[in-house]
């Protein structure tokens, strides 16, 4: 009897050992995953919305792996050129629903101008909010020209009643961010509309050349569809 009490002993020791070995392990374990780092990309110093982001201006941060997520940047070269839609503070690491792709907000010195009608003589049909337009300088009497030595970006492409034009049934930013290039043709073909309005990301120093070269109503617009915001490829019709 005080032998098979013994042996009882013995098991329940051994199991309660085994317990207390298990459970050192568990918060050894734990306490290993804690210590795990993980990279991040981060801003260097604060940057204002509408800021294209470039390498120079990121670095990278170790978090513990638990508090990285899903929506945080781990890749450089992810976050290089897209656009902050909203201010970014320094050593924060980088959110994607805080960055956009194509650049519809302006950037710093840039302001959103809506270009009035009576400046314009013809705009590609085919332009859309996120492309690259060229804009030339059309007059009686002098040789047209390009207004801007580099494309500048479309804010917003509206109908007379004030609506974006787009497929609403195929957004085209939507085909765009998708990598859809074949609906994207599609969305351009079958927008809602024709265009009106015309908003552009412009500097000052844009606006005034524009207004100044145009003001007097010698002088017009032809905003050019540029095939770059197809990826290379595309179509331009006035």
């Amino acid at each position: 009897m005080n032998r098979g009490r013994q042996i009882g002993i013995s098991v329940s020791a051994a199991v309660l050992s085994g317990l207390l070995v298990y459970g050192v392990y568990l918060l050894q374990l734990r306490q290993i995953r804690l210590t795990e780092t993980a990279e991040v990309v981060v801003p260097r110093q604060f940057v204002p919305a509408g800021t294209a982001l470039e390498r120079e201006m990121l670095t990278t941060l170790r978090l513990p792996s638990g508090a990285v997520t899903a929506e945080m940047i781990t890749e450089m070269s992810e976050a290089a050129g897209l656009e902050a839609s909203a201010p970014l503070g320094g050593g924060e690491p980088l959110l994607r629903w805080k960055l956009d792709k194509f650049r519809l907000l302006p950037r710093r010195g840039e302001a959103t101008f809506q270009v009035p009608r009576d400046y314009v003589k013809s705009v590609s049909s085919g332009i859309r909010a996120g492309d690259r337009a060229i804009v030339y300088l059309s007059a009686d009497g002098l040789a047209s020209r390009r207004l801007f030595d580099e494309p500048v970006i479309v804010a917003a492409v509206k109908t007379a009643a004030n609506q974006e034009i787009d497929n609403p049934k195929s957004s085209n930013l939507l085909s765009m961010a998708e990598g859809d290039k074949e609906r994207m043709y599609a969305s351009r073909r079958d927008a809602n509309g024709s265009i009106d309005a015309v908003n552009l990301n412009l500097t000052e120093a844009q606006w005034l050349a524009l207004d100044n070269a145009c003001k007097d109503g010698a002088a017009k617009l032809v905003i050019a569809y540029d095939a770059a915001s197809f990826g290379g490829e595309g179509e331009t019709g006035s």
